[in-house]
């Protein structure tokens, strides 16, 4: 086997599997950091034993294995002899606690895994909680479910996110001796403490996929590996906790915005506007898998949550043959409802927009003009655009320049400046 080819087939093995094995690890050491540590190092080693020997038969049992060594590599460093070691080694048999793959094999042990079939779910999903548990910021959350749960690299985070690779590595680090200092048991949090929790992993698996979705900054408008990994970070939820309504809602939502993508941007990669898109190009199968999960969602409580009243929104325009041709009012009623539930500004913009396109410019204008009296969006590219858009339909061409230049200077993101550009140059 080639290097490259090895090296490709632990990337293949671990992007599958990585949230396994550090479940795994994480059940039977009881210690998080030191689980994902383990794994890390079980990475490392196929990257140089399997482009040299060939890929193993059980591959996730090779990695797993390695990463059961290390362990009690670390039992033995942290010089105790205790109980969890002791344990450990009787699992091995005499002679069995050498390290790494050296004088042990992994090939020959990898039949004997680890996990418990009936115990996979729980830690894939005490690994969700675990990586988005709320004592840590937004970004640290973010990072470490990528890492842990999705099994990106810290360089592929990066790349994600325009940061340093050096950035990313501190936001795992920080985070894993949060959770140590908070003492975070791995586990899947208890019946009345799983709502509260609930939305915080639903928050982060949102946050990667709107900023695949739209970036907020760089050359491309979509970035398809983060927004895919969002997607299937919502389907392996939806798989875990089926009688979770809002878990369906997120996943809806997912499946519905991610269908607009094949006719969201032009051959170049400039985005293309709604009014424009060719709708033949949507993918039907996500239309239809986002249909079906939105159906799952409405079955599942006792009413949509905020996900699930997106996911509707989703859905109008998901079946609508035309921008025309869409239930606007519904579209209305239903933003006034996510208001009343979770308000914000971004639903207020939103809104106003369905009421342009419902009742015109000029019955959405004072929405835009309160959330600017009231400095909402502030660093926003957003509100000036809406609103220069509104006062150019309503033939106010001065005052519509002012806010799209506004609107040009606030965007981070290279292709939607274009855009900006290119309406503020209509102008004239």
């Amino acid at each position: 086997m080639s290097g490259s080819t090895g090296r490709e087939a632990v990337a293949a093995v671990w992007r599958i599997e990585s949230a396994r094995i550090v479940g795994a690890l994480a059940r039977y050491t009881g210690d998080f950091a030191l689980a994902e540590d383990l794994a890390q190092e079980a990475l490392a080693e196929a990257l140089v034993t399997w482009p040299r020997d060939g890929v193993p038969r059980n591959p996730a049992g090779w990695l797993l294995t390695v990463g059961r060594r290390r362990a009690i590599d670390a039992f033995r460093r942290r010089a105790a002899l205790d109980d969890k070691y002791s344990a450990l080694a009787r699992e091995l048999g005499e002679g069995g606690v050498s390290s790494g793959s050296a004088s042990a094999d992994p090939v020959r042990d990898a039949g004997d895994v680890l996990w418990d079939p009936d115990q996979i779910d729980d830690d894939v999903l005490a690994l969700m909680f675990v990586s988005c548990h709320p004592v840590l910021s937004r970004e640290a959350r973010v990072a470490l479910t990528l890492r842990v749960v999705g099994g990106l690299t810290s360089d592929e985070i990066a790349k994600a996110f325009l940061v340093p690779t050096a950035t990313v590595q501190a936001r795992i680090t920080r985070a894993k001796k949060t959770l140590g200092a908070a003492r975070v048991p791995f586990e899947v949090p208890p019946a009345q403490e799983r709502a509260g929790r609930l939305g915080s992993v639903l928050s982060v698996v949102y946050l990667i996929f709107t900023e695949g979705s739209s970036a907020s900054s760089g050359d491309d408008l979509i970035r398809l590996d983060l927004a895919s990994e969002a997607q299937r970070l919502a389907r392996v939820l939806s798989r875990l906790m089926p009688d979770e309504s809002e878990v369906h809602g997120l996943l809806a939502l997912l499946e519905l915005t991610a269908a607009r993508f094949p006719a969201r941007t032009g051959p170049d990669g400039e985005p293309v506007l709604l009014e424009h898109q060719d709708r033949r190009r949507w993918d039907r199968a996500a239309i239809g898998r986002g249909q079906a999960a939105l159906a799952r969602a409405e079955q599942a409580g006792r009413g949509l949550g905020a996900y699930g009243l997106q996911a509707a929104i989703a859905e109008c325009h998901a079946v609508a043959p035309s921008v025309d041709a869409t239930d606007w009012e519904r579209v209305v009623l239903v933003y006034e409802a996510l208001g009343r539930l979770a308000p914000s500004p971004v639903v207020d913009l939103n809104r106003a927009v369905a009421v342009s396109m419902a009742q015109g410019p000029a019955a959405a204008l004072p929405i835009v003009d309160e959330l600017a009296s009231a400095e909402a969006l502030s660093h926003s590219h957003l509100l000036p655009s809406v609103r220069g858009e509104l006062l150019t339909r309503l033939g106010r061409t001065d005052e519509a320049r002012t806010e799209l230049e506004l609107a040009v200077r606030r965007c981070g993101n290279e292709r939607e400046r274009v855009v900006l550009e290119r309406k503020l140059a209509d102008l004239g």
